[in-house]
């Protein structure tokens, strides 16, 4: 199962998804299996290696975030079984860049794979790029969850 997952620049919150998604397979004895990649909605960062803050955040959970920045491409689409968006705003970038409705139903939000947060109005993971470093902690705490979630889901359907 190939799996991206989409934020606003790819430096923040869609590579800790990507790092923690590939952590959690590997743990699982599923590498191979599932393959996680990320990108943005956006161009501003395309080409640079993941923010400093989200790397030394995710390195103290054991978590390593690696690659470079990239932009969302229609092919995308087809290259990808579920493209997990970071917030809703995300989560409307990528339904408008969909070419079909096949496609647009690989859309999610990625929290929407967390048990705990099902049904909760509000399943944006925040962008912490302009805040403190706490902010970098709390994406850890929701994508942690909702990638374990997703994991869960993607075991049961192999």
């Amino acid at each position: 199962m190939r799996i991206l997952f989409v934020c606003l620049g790819n430096i923040c919150r869609s590579p800790t998804a990507e790092g923690v998604m590939r952590r959690l397979v590997v743990e699982e004895g599923l590498d191979g299996h599932v393959a996680p990649d990320s990108a943005g909605v956006g161009a501003w960062h395309v080409g640079k290696p993941p923010d400093e803050r989200a790397t030394g955040a995710a390195r103290r959970r054991g978590t390593v975030l690696e690659g470079r920045a990239r932009q969302v491409q229609p092919a995308d689409f087809a290259a990808f079984d579920l493209l997990l968006a970071m917030d809703r705003s995300n989560l409307e970038d990528l339904l408008a860049l969909a070419p079909d409705e096949a496609s647009r139903a690989k859309v999610r939000l990625l929290r929407e794979f967390d048990p705990v947060s099902a049904g909760a109005p509000d399943l944006d993971v925040p962008d912490p790029y302009y805040g403190g470093a706490d902010g970098f902690d709390t994406v850890l705490d929701q994508v942690e969850a909702a990638c374990a979630g997703l994991l869960a889901e993607v075991r049961a359907r192999m």
